[in-house]
């Protein structure tokens, strides 16, 4: 059941046939700072996803690749250039409006879980719901569904304390599920995790891909994490410096060792 329910490529380039565009970035800049100290975190970024893609952003450290993300969750303010969700412009709304729409439209997992840590897991699904004042019963029970969907049916009522990295970062998926987002946005989700753990977390995102199509943008550094995406984007310098399919390891790191 849904929260509807319970609430009641860059410039230049041939445009994308197929499903409508869920994000799109134009000539988006980010500068840090005045004059000679100044930092161009970002320089003139065209990005667009479409419904149901999965994309991984990559970059060396400094790229830019974090400040895309946040740009695109609406965590941060372009110094120029627009975003849209959907058709629909940040740079238009007010810190209320921007407000709903992260809790709506969008679900972010972060490398580092932000659970709380008197919450159960149970509780820290539900939380993006009790803050938007819904404390209806169906809310507590999609997130008895979405534990399950993550395989934590039988953790929900453990603190984070009691779980394993990778059990908190699923917990943390399936509280950015909640809201039934139109996008996910995940910041090196499997950065602070085990070779095991990773996998189980990039399973997981795939599966919410593919089997159930939603849209997905990953920032990572890590080649394997990134060629489970459909496509991937490569910035350098705070420019866009070229993409290419997934699914191949190799062929990532190469790409990635050439930026």
């Amino acid at each position: 059941m849904s929260p509807r329910e319970l609430s009641g490529g860059e410039e230049g380039q041939p445009k994308r046939s197929g499903p409508a565009v869920a994000i799109r970035a134009r000539r988006l800049s980010k500068v840090y700072g005045e004059g000679e100290t100044a930092v161009h975190a970002l320089a003139g970024v065209d990005l667009e996803v479409r419904r149901g893609e999965m994309v991984a952003i990559m970059g060396r450290s400094g790229s830019g690749k974090s400040t895309l993300l946040h740009l695109i969750g609406a965590l941060d303010t372009p110094t120029s250039g627009t975003v849209s969700i959907a058709r629909r412009r940040f740079d238009n709304l007010s810190d209320v409006e921007l407000t709903l729409l992260r809790r709506e439209k969008i679900g972010f997992v972060f490398q580092f879980f932000n659970l709380l840590p008197a919450l159960t897991a149970k509780e820290n699904v539900v939380l993006p719901a009790l803050i938007a004042g819904n404390r209806d019963r169906l809310v507590h029970d999609r997130a008895g569904e979405l534990l399950a969907r993550v395989g934590l049916a039988e953790r929900a009522d453990h603190l984070p304390a009691e779980l394993s990295g990778g059990e908190q970062q699923r917990v943390s998926i399936a509280r950015a599920l909640l809201m039934d987002p139109e996008l996910v946005l995940a910041d090196e989700p499997t950065g602070n995790l085990d070779t095991t753990s990773s996998a189980e977390v990039l399973r997981l995102l795939r599966e919410l891909n593919r089997k159930e199509g939603h849209t997905i943008v990953l920032v990572t550094h890590d080649p394997g994490a990134a060629s489970m995406a459909g496509r991937v984007v490569f910035l350098r310098d705070g420019r866009i410096a070229g993409e290419l399919s997934g699914g191949s390891t190799k062929r990532v790191s190469e790409r990635f060792a050439a930026l």
